[in-house]
């Protein structure tokens, strides 16, 4: 059901020994090309015909009612409801505080450089709807947007042909939650070509976010530069670095947990003890044969991208997942919380058994818009941060730029760029007296 791969003994970088994913997002940039041009040049017309051919749905319209977003709401399940209401509650705590404020730094009597926090105008916010139904993506996406003080946001979201060609219900439900009426019935490539482009229903947005498919990710690599993007996601991942005190049944419920989302999502079990692996394929078969979505959660733990990875210990087990870089890291070790603080590279990361992903995935107040596929060495998830644009300010006296004017001058020289020096004399009156700069000195 689950490969295994042997580090044991081995040196060097593990990157390319690893179990990863196959998203190739260049060889799908052909197919979203086209799509995007003619949204591009068609708009609204383009959109009614994409969705038919892609989703089997006739849309009179790509915007969402805002009656149809409100009795969404009515309708939803209390218990559903009472969730997203925690989880909003429990993402605002965390995201209010990742807020930055202005600051102002005096460089010289006279000379301020200020730097100054300032939403984008407008954002896309793209919520998947495939295999599964992504509410929670609503909040992950919606609430940091907010909270940096985003004035304009867009949701989209795939239409459901089993619900009538209409969003989801709990798609829409959350979004009325947390105040969004501008939501748009439109999924893949297309849905970001309409963000990019606008139509004569959608203003352009600045800035895209949001998981997608591998189709949605190439779009987003196509677009980039008209718009912003957050990043080019791939399938979901989790790696569980574990000890032999960890749990082998809590240990599979998790990697069959990111399983579900789709075939290609990655589960990987790094650990030193052979007894727990072999304990956690003993569960893995237990546990696999019960759940609901069994069919996919096998492929993907039998895929190339799912594997046990045997090494000699915690030092060995941290180089590997660091390597890795994982969009959830789980770490079910003694001391998990000291391991924890050595790890370099992950999306998030889960300190000990009480801390499972799915607590992330909803309610833990933390974002589950992650960088997957390695992207966590170099990157991070959503967060206030990814809506926010520092400005710097510039504000120099007269006295303040004579102070430092002759290193400019000299600096523009030494680059071959005089007229930059020129920029700098053309301040100063040399033939008024007391002038606090001579010509000799510039």
């Amino acid at each position: 059901m689950i490969s295994r791969i042997d580090l044991r003994g081995a040196t060097g970088d593990p990157r390319d020994l690893l179990p990863r994913a196959e998203f190739d997002v260049e060889a799908a940039l052909e197919k979203v090309r086209p799509i995007c041009e003619d949204v591009r040049h068609r708009g609204v017309a383009a959109l009614v015909e994409l969705t038919e051919r892609f989703d089997g749905v006739r849309l009179e319209r790509t915007r969402v009612p805002e009656a149809e977003i409100t009795a969404a709401l009515e309708t939803l399940d209390p218990k559903v409801r009472a969730a997203l209401e925690e989880s909003i509650r429990r993402a605002r705590l965390v995201h209010r505080e990742q807020r930055r404020t202005d600051h102002t730094t005096q460089v010289v009597p006279g000379g301020t450089v200020s730097e100054r926090w300032v939403p984008v105008d407008r954002v896309g916010l793209y919520v998947p709807g495939g295999l599964a139904v992504y509410p929670s993506s609503v909040v992950m996406n919606v609430v940091p947007a907010q909270e940096a003080g985003v004035p304009g946001i867009a949701v989209t979201s795939p239409p459901q042909k089993d619900f009538g060609g209409r969003v989801h219900p709990a798609i829409l439900a959350a979004c009325a939650l947390l105040g969004v009426s501008e939501v748009y019935a439109v999924g893949g490539a297309q849905a970001i070509a309409m963000f990019a482009y606008g139509t004569a229903e959608c203003a352009p947005v600045n800035l895209v976010t949001g998981p997608g498919n591998i189709y949605v990710a190439a779009a987003k690599r196509l677009l980039k530069g008209r718009i912003g993007i957050d990043a080019e996601a791939g399938p979901t991942e989790i790696a569980i670095l574990a000890d032999d005190s960890a749990v082998p049944a809590e240990v599979a419920a998790d990697l069959i947990s990111q399983a579900e989302h789709d075939p290609m999502a990655a589960s990987v079990l790094v650990t030193d003890s052979l007894t727990l692996a072999d304990a956690v394929e003993v569960e893995l078969e237990s546990q696999v044969a019960k759940t609901k979505h069994r069919e996919r959660v096998g492929q993907a733990l039998a895929g190339r991208q799912s594997g046990i990875v045997l090494v000699d210990g915690l030092e060995q087990g941290l180089a590997v997942v660091n390597a890795y870089a994982a969009e959830h890291l789980e770490i079910q070790t003694r001391d998990a919380a000291a391991v924890a603080a050595r790890v370099r590279n992950a999306g998030a990361i889960f300190v000990g058994r009480y801390a499972p992903v799915s607590l992330g995935d909803y309610a833990a107040g933390s974002n589950h818009v992650l960088p997957t596929g390695g992207c966590a060495c170099h990157s991070s998830g959503l967060s206030v941060q990814s809506f926010l644009r520092g400005i710097h300010v510039i504000d120099y006296s007269r006295e303040a730029l004579a102070e430092i004017a002759e290193h400019v001058v000299n600096l523009a020289n030494a680059e071959d760029l005089p007229g930059h020096g020129d920029a700098i004399r053309a301040r100063f009156d040399w033939t008024v007296p007391g002038s606090p700069v001579t010509e000799e000195q510039v």
